[in-house]
């Protein structure tokens, strides 16, 4: 009966060791997880409102310029719609 406690007791004792063993792993593991996602969101850079603005302001006057380009390499109206609608948007009669 003394050898059954005895072995009963060493069981136990491998599978606390083994339980506290896995426990610290994972603990180690989360810390290391949580450390990583600390540095990542730290060290986050966005883009400011001030690179977007001069980006798109260049988007618009290499537009402007290509568009230009096209009426003097043509010499006639690329855009008729576009143009006969700025034109009755500007001949306003005030009636």
């Amino acid at each position: 009966m003394k050898n059954l406690f005895k072995k009963i007791k060493n069981v136990f004792s491998s599978i606390k060791k083994s339980a506290v063993s896995a426990v610290s792993r994972i603990k180690r593991e989360f810390n290391m997880a949580a450390f990583s996602v600390q540095t990542t969101l730290a060290s986050s850079r966005a883009e400011g409102y001030v690179d977007s603005g001069v980006k798109i302001l260049i988007a618009v006057v290499i537009g402007a310029l290509l568009l230009a380009g096209l009426y003097t390499l043509f010499n006639t109206n690329i855009m008729p719609t576009v143009t006969s609608k700025i034109t009755s948007l500007f001949s306003y009669s005030g009636k």
